[in-house]
């Protein structure tokens, strides 16, 4: 069972996507066999490539496609355990949630000692949110205040949690945009092979390398539109950590405190 307090290790991760990658071209490879339909649209893995074809398998445009793809995967597992992560602290009862209780500066000192070590610069939503609103209170004696920099660490905390995806949004961008690059060798492959003199064309060589072209554009948008499912589906499952850690400060620490004397 995981350990869903540790961070993810990212790079051992990606390195371990990069070797998953690898490993399911290398089984569909073996399954499907060179030349078979399946392989030519999935792995562009020909029997008899064109004339003048540039790719060397496994070296082809799907392959690398499919490389993004679990990098993509990888980052995604990494974002998916931290949001899982964040959700299990907000559910370890870090604050007093029995209605009646008021909190007064001297009931703040154990609450702040016991969340001190559970954030970083990245990290622990909650925990930081209880030691920042602590701290202000500490200082100021005033709630409105405690209110202030609660709203403003929540929205320096979502725009941090919205840089943390810019890798994965490259990554979504940049499968159709290889594709379409495939295409556009494809196609000039294809034109490439009409010879302008001839009486007869090689109209099987060059069928062939259209249909190449166009599968790559084709299992391009397949991956692409899986990986953005997948994005929203941890981006939306991180926020909403986010959102109970906020709630969670707003309702047990801030309108429990009690300023007078």
């Amino acid at each position: 069972m995981l350990n869903l307090w540790n961070k993810p290790q990212r790079i051992v991760i990606l390195l371990f996507s990069l070797v998953l990658g690898g490993l399911f071209i290398g089984i569909l490879s073996l399954i499907l066999g060179p030349g078979t339909p399946a392989a030519i649209l999935l792995l562009d893995y020909q029997a008899t490539p064109p004339a003048n074809y540039p790719f060397l398998y496994p070296f082809t445009v799907q392959n690398l496609m499919h490389i993004l793809l679990f990098l993509g995967f990888g980052e995604l597992y990494c974002r998916w355990r931290i949001s899982e992560r964040e959700l299990a602290i907000v559910n370890e009862k870090l604050l007093p949630e029995d209605y009646q209780v008021i909190l007064q500066a001297h009931d703040l000192v154990p609450i702040r000692e016991r969340v001190a070590n559970r954030y970083d610069g990245e990290h622990g939503f909650l925990p930081s949110l209880i030691d920042l609103c602590i701290l202000q209170f500490q200082a100021s004696r005033s709630v409105d205040q405690v209110v202030s920099v609660l709203n403003s660490s929540l929205e320096l905390i979502t725009h941090r949690l919205d840089l943390r995806y810019s890798i994965l949004r490259y990554i979504v961008w940049v499968i159709p945009t290889i594709g379409f690059i495939g295409t556009v060798i494809g196609i000039s492959l294809a034109m490439s092979l009409i010879e302008p003199q001839a009486v007869k064309q090689p109209l099987g060589e060059i069928a062939q390398s259209l249909g190449v072209a166009f599968y790559t554009t084709l299992v391009a948008l397949v991956e692409s539109a899986i990986l953005v499912l997948m994005l929203n589906i941890v981006q939306t499952r991180e926020e909403l950590a986010l959102n109970r850690a906020g709630n969670y400060t707003l309702t047990h620490l801030i309108n429990r405190l009690y300023s007078g004397t």
